[in-house]
């Protein structure tokens, strides 16, 4: 579960609710189609899974959030009911049939039906909505990658995604406490493709994190926008002057 996410701040969705189910629903068939026939690469910054084993992953993490947003369940779901990992050859189509009923499911949903979320800041389905384009397109790329393959994030995908993650998976004062850790000065994030920036930083060492966007400051991180969000998620290395603020970010910040 990623770090609770600072309080005062929460963005408002970027994307419409029917782009973000475009997105998860062209992100899930990329990622079908690249895993079809490759079930037994290894997933580069998975170390320990083979496709097979992310298949199963991201079929699961369907499962999971189809089932609170259908049930509008105040509580995670009841580990007890999660569905037992098919055979190796029906892999793929369950994951297939798994991805149409988590896009159907949100489609039919009120986005602004209370339900039970990760992060304290946004506790209804439209989270779960937009947070679900990121997970599908980062696994879509460790797919593609797995096939030995190139291939990005549209721009507008990966900037709502960028922002959903400085949002939602920034440490708040309780984590920065019980961490002991802090940044020496912000982080400016900036997208060589659109020239937006995201500059992240503590008003005190004892605060949140939190993010506002523009440069406060010289670049810590440059990229492309997709690259960015993929930086964020620990998939690419991006050059930089700062590296031991970068790990100081790296450790207020969670991808789980």
């Amino acid at each position: 579960m990623p770090l609770s996410a600072p309080l005062p701040r929460v963005a408002a969705m970027t994307l419409s609710t029917d782009a973000c189910l475009a997105a998860i629903t062209y992100h899930s068939r990329g990622f079908a189609d690249a895993v079809r026939d490759n079930l037994d690469a290894r997933v580069e910054h998975c170390p320990d899974w083979d496709v097979a084993d992310l298949v199963w992953h991201l079929t699961e993490v369907h499962w999971f959030w189809r089932t609170i947003a259908g049930e509008r369940l105040a509580a995670p779901a009841d580990e007890s009911q999660r569905p037992g990992r098919p055979e190796r050859e029906d892999l793929v189509a369950a994951f297939e049939r798994g991805a149409a009923e988590l896009v159907d499911t949100l489609r039919d949903a009120d986005q602004e039906a209370p339900v039970w979320t990760w992060f304290p800041g946004r506790q209804d389905i439209g989270f779960i909505t937009r947070h679900q384009v990121q997970e599908a397109a980062v696994h879509h790329w460790d797919a593609v990658n797995a096939a030995g393959k190139a291939w990005t994030v549209e721009t507008e995908v990966a900037a709502d995604a960028v922002e959903e993650f400085l949002t939602c998976s920034l440490a708040d004062e309780n984590d920065v406490k019980q961490l002991g850790r802090s940044l020496s000065g912000p982080i400016v994030l900036t997208a060589t493709d659109t020239g937006s920036s995201w500059t992240i930083a503590q008003a005190d060492p004892a605060a949140a994190l939190l993010w506002t966007p523009r440069a406060d400051g010289p670049a810590t991180v440059s990229g492309t926008t997709a690259d960015l969000l993929l930086w964020l998620y620990g998939r690419v290395a991006l050059p930089t002057d700062q590296p031991e603020r970068v790990a100081e970010f790296r450790s207020l910040s969670s991808t789980d």
